[in-house]
């Protein structure tokens, strides 16, 4: 019937047996120590040291777990305690780590995936070991019972580990997975550890002499594990992964079995004399063989990668059956005469399943082992996860809000709006012109003082100039980069119009393909080099319309006496005039001190903020936390502590509180100012001096604020100046060195040397006509400022 020949050996098992394994993946060495240490260093603020034999014993555990030359029960056990070991780590440091990891698949050596993925690490190891069980149950001998019980163990743990694998470990990865791991895969290879730990489960049912109906049951079971192993292993994704001689292998022992359990059924019919269902059952059992004879026979392929155990197993089948079906054909028909039901006619054979998906528990809850014999003491114990570091952050950036952003900004805006009123009033100014009536008051010494030191009105008018300077020197550089690419550009155009099609001066890569980055920085910083002088326009504009202030303040500080309204002697001497100015001087000295008081709310505020560390709560919830659980490896998440973070943050609602009474007593106290001042306005009213005294302190003190302003802004752009010329200059050598790699290569094209003209070129413009930048500086000399209020902000231009 078998006319086939056998198939050579197998490389992915035992070419005697008639079961499959699964190969290991294999990996390259890699070493945590240093990545670790450096983590450790600058993440958690801890000394690396108090963890150097951590560290090494866990680069050991690796390279005990993936060089393994041959399989056996040691393997087994280095991979699960390295496995283990991944868990707890897991719990303590963040999955993508500085270490790279590089696994090839399993079923294609030349295909490997390189990522810094702690969970794509750990799922690979539990690759292993599930193929690792389907190598130490195939290696078992399974002629007794001891061997099968022990294969089915085996082939049920190593089915746990895939679908473990599928089910909960691949979704954790954070990367792009070698296929041997893709969800059909994985499906596949469990359904298979299936279907042959219930075969082990039928071959010892057979040596234990259970009755055939049962042992048909157990049959069935297999031909459906196998139906389940065709149907994902045929995904179209696979194509390129699963081995495939499997899905051969996978429905010829489905066809086998579904065959076994008829013959099985049959003799089950014989021994309680149900002769016509006998017959009925083997010739079943015949259709499930000629089936098998018609897949080998007629495809090539199948009997060339069918093992020789599988085509012996097949070929007895089919001969045991043939041989019983002719006795029973022939006993009934001549003896019984039993009526031969038809196949449809056949109650369907109910399937026994014995087999199932057992991850080890040590596998499943490597937690319960640590510290046991099995995994050994957990790594990095002492180090704090990664995931209160995180939630520390958290905190911290919730914190920062609440009070930087909030509660403090309120309190700004709250002294803000009191300075606005207050000088809106043109106070105390106006005090200040009564209660001094000669002299200078202090803040506008102080103030005269400080411009004096940064030179005056003639230093700050130098700061403009090279201001204005550093902006026309930049547009220049600007000019200097396009028109380098301007000129390439019409060079190659020339160099193309004197070629004939198809030359390769014709096939030379366009100017304009190659410009593209150049002239987009170009354009970038042509803006930002026109806002820049904008800005300065507007400086200008301010140091003009406040010049004649700015070079008082410079003078001597008589000359600044002689140019402020003065009188010797108070003009408001009258006693209700008197009352009047003493009621509103006191209502400002309480001003002051309310300002004080909230400088000293915001600095007790910074203060406790600033002592608010959320990292001793944060540990102590951990612990209770991992105490809850009955495993240590607990994988913390941000959301357990948000019910801690409220706690903590609650500290901080008595000062929204403080704000809302300050809000009320400032309005109150404005108020009365208001009325205060306006009775102080018409006390004030007949007396010409003061107000012109009023006015002009205001302006000095207004100048003051504007020059200071100026310096800042001016000294700022200088930084900015000196960074934008760098960046210019560095665009204009690259635009240089281009045109002139381009200009060279026109020349090789032309068949000329470097110091020749080509013919057909020299009709190029002597000089292209100035750039837009450079007719303007001529016509209009630059009148640039800077000014921060524009839309453009010094900084490092990007």
């Amino acid at each position: 019937m078998f006319s086939f020949k056998q198939a050579p050996v197998d490389k992915d098992g035992n070419d005697q047996s008639t079961l499959l394994t699964v190969r290991l993946k294999t990996t390259e060495r890699t070493a945590y120590a240093k990545a670790l240490s450096e983590y450790i260093a600058s993440s958690y603020a801890e000394p690396p040291e108090a963890y150097r034999d951590d560290l090494r014993v866990l680069d050991e555990l690796r390279e005990a777990a993936t060089a393994a030359l041959d399989v056996n029960t040691n393997v087994l056990k280095r991979n699960t305690r390295y496995y283990g070991q991944l868990s707890f780590i897991l719990s303590k440091f963040p999955a993508d780590v500085n270490v790279k990891f590089t696994w090839c698949n399993a079923f294609d050596s030349e295909s490997a995936v390189s990522c810094q993925d702690l969970y794509f690490e750990r799922a690979a190891v539990l690759f292993n070991i599930g193929a690792i069980y389907s190598q130490l149950a195939c290696r078992e001998s399974r002629t007794d019972k001891d061997s099968l019980t022990r294969a089915f163990v085996s082939y049920q743990n190593a089915a746990g580990a895939f679908g473990y694998l599928q089910q909960r470990i691949v979704s954790e990865c954070r990367t792009q997975l070698t296929t041997d791991m893709s969800s059909y895969m994985l499906a596949t290879l469990e359904n298979i550890m299936l279907c042959q730990a219930q075969e082990c489960v039928w071959h010892r049912s057979i040596i234990s002499h259970m009755k055939d109906a049962n042992i048909a049951r157990v049959a069935t079971q297999v031909a459906v594990f196998y139906d389940l192993a065709i149907e994902s292993g045929s995904q179209g994704s696979l194509a390129g992964t699963i081995p495939s001689h499997w899905l051969d292998h996978f429905k010829v022992k489905r066809l086998f079995f579904y065959a076994e359990a008829q013959y099985r059924k049959a003799l089950d019919c014989l021994a309680n004399s149900q002769y016509g269902e006998e017959v009925a059952r083997l010739q079943a059992a015949q259709d499930y063989c000629n089936q098998i004879n018609e897949l080998v026979t007629y495809n090539q392929r199948w009997s060339k990668t069918l093992r020789a155990a599988v085509v012996d197993m097949v070929r007895a089948q089919a001969e045991l059956v043939g041989s019983n079906r002719v006795r029973a054909e022939r006993d009934n028909d001549v003896i019984y005469l039993d009526p031969v039901p038809a196949p449809t006619a056949l109650a369907a054979i109910s399937p026994y399943k014995l087999a199932q998906s057992k991850l080890p528990e040590i596998v499943e809850n490597p937690g319960q082992y640590l510290g046991e014999e099995e995994l050994g003491p957990p790594l990095f114990k002492g180090l704090v996860p990664f995931v209160i570091h995180q939630a520390a952050s958290l905190y911290e950036d919730r914190k920062d809000q609440l009070v930087a952003k909030d509660l403090i900004i309120s309190l700004d805006e709250l002294t803000a709006d009191c300075e606005s009123v207050l000088n809106s009033l043109n106070l105390p100014h106006a005090l200040d012109a009564i209660q001094k009536p000669v002299g200078l008051p202090p803040n506008i010494l102080v103030g005269a003082d400080e411009i004096k030191s940064e030179g005056g009105f003639i230093g700050l008018k130098r700061l403009l100039d090279n201001a204005i300077a550093s902006n026309t020197a930049a547009a220049n550089l600007l000019a200097a980069a396009e028109t380098a690419l301007n000129e390439e550009a019409h060079e190659d155009l020339r160099v193309r119009q004197g070629a004939g099609a198809g030359s390769p001066r014709a096939r030379r890569a366009e100017s304009s393909e190659l410009t593209n980055t150049f002239r987009a920085e170009v354009a970038k910083y042509r803006d930002i080099v026109n806002k820049a002088r904008d800005s300065d326009a507007t400086i200008q504009k301010q140091v003009d319309t406040w010049a004649k202030f700015f070079a008082l303040l410079g003078s001597p500080r008589e000359e600044i006496e002689r140019q402020v309204p003065s009188t010797t002697v108070n003009p408001l001497t009258d006693p209700h005039h008197c009352q009047i100015v003493e009621r509103l001087q006191q209502y400002l000295s309480e001003v002051a001190l309310m300002r004080r008081e909230r400088l000293k709310s915001v600095e007790k505020l910074k203060r406790i903020s600033s002592e608010d560390d959320i990292t001793p709560a944060l540990t102590e919830e951990m612990q209770r936390l991992a105490a809850m659980s009955s495993t240590p490896i607990v994988q913390f998440e941000l959301h357990q502590f948000e019910d801690l973070f409220s706690q903590k943050l609650d500290k901080y609602t008595s000062w929204r509180k403080y704000i809302e009474e300050e809000k009320e007593a400032q309005v109150e106290l404005l108020d009365t100012i208001r009325e205060a001042n306006q009775a102080f306005l018409m006390a004030r009213s007949n007396h010409p001096l003061l107000q012109q005294r009023e006015k002009a302190l205001s302006n000095l003190e207004t100048a003051i604020k504007r020059f200071r302003d100026a310096s800042f802004n001016l000294h700022d752009g200088a930084r900015f100046y000196a960074t934008l010329e760098a960046e210019l200059q560095k665009l204009k050598e690259g635009c240089l060195d281009f045109a002139m790699a381009r200009h060279l290569d026109a020349l090789d094209l032309m068949g000329v040397g470097h110091g020749e003209i080509p013919s057909d070129i020299l009709q190029l413009p002597e000089q292209h006509s100035a750039s837009p930048v450079q007719q303007q500086q001529r016509q209009h000399p630059p009148n640039l400022v800077w000014d921060p209020s524009m839309p453009l902000k010094y900084a490092t231009p990007k």
